[in-house]
């Protein structure tokens, strides 16, 4: 387990801006958290790696509260916030962000993609 800003991030190999052994790509910078486990991880498959549990994604009755952490400045996004950004960036501060994820949203999110 690493902490980014603070926030403790579990997964393989997590750098200080959340990239992980599975991606780490300039734009890889979101941690996401898990329903199951109320835990950050940068990827589903550094939790299918670490957690001893099946992963469950953050379930809809809580899209209001922080799920998403953003590597770069520290910020927690509601899921909500994340998944209605356009522009696939930090609102606080502007990092780009994978616009690749948005085909994982349903690992992460229920009833996401």
């Amino acid at each position: 387990m690493r902490f980014v800003h603070g926030v403790p991030v579990s997964g393989v190999d997590v750098d200080p801006e959340t990239r992980c052994a599975h991606y780490r790509g300039d734009r890889d910078v979101v941690a996401l958290r898990f329903g199951c486990c109320e835990t950050y991880f940068p990827c589903f498959r550094c939790h299918d790696a670490v957690a001893d549990h099946e992963r469950e994604p953050w379930p809809q009755s809580r899209f209001d509260e922080p799920a998403v952490l953003c590597g770069v400045c520290g910020t927690e996004l509601t899921a909500e916030t994340y998944l209605e950004l356009d522009e696939h960036e930090c609102p606080h501060c502007d990092t780009p962000f994978n616009p690749g994820c948005v085909d994982h949203a349903h690992l992460y999110f229920e009833g996401g993609g």
